[in-house]
């Protein structure tokens, strides 16, 4: 006899594939809006502030801005449908 709960298993991913695709609009929605991109550009201006209030040279926070830009993008863009 088996202890995997696979009723409780089935009943929770009946539920999460209820709820998934509304729950993927909705962020598709905040990301791609006027005020998701208002974030995100707080969002690396901020990260940009505090590595040179750290001390970073100038070139150091660009090149580690620019890269924290493309792994955002790259999130978001997994949303993109």
């Amino acid at each position: 006899m088996s202890d995997i709960p696979t009723k409780e298993i089935g009943e929770l991913l009946d539920i999460v594939s209820s709820k998934l695709p509304n729950l993927i609009k909705e962020i598709h929605a905040t990301i791609f809006s006027e005020e998701g991109a208002s974030q995100l550009g707080k969002a690396v201006a901020a990260f940009y502030k505090n590595l040179m209030e750290a001390g970073m040279s100038q070139e150091d926070a660009v090149a580690l801005t620019r890269d924290y830009m493309q792994t955002l993008s790259a999130i978001t863009n997994q949303f993109k449908g």
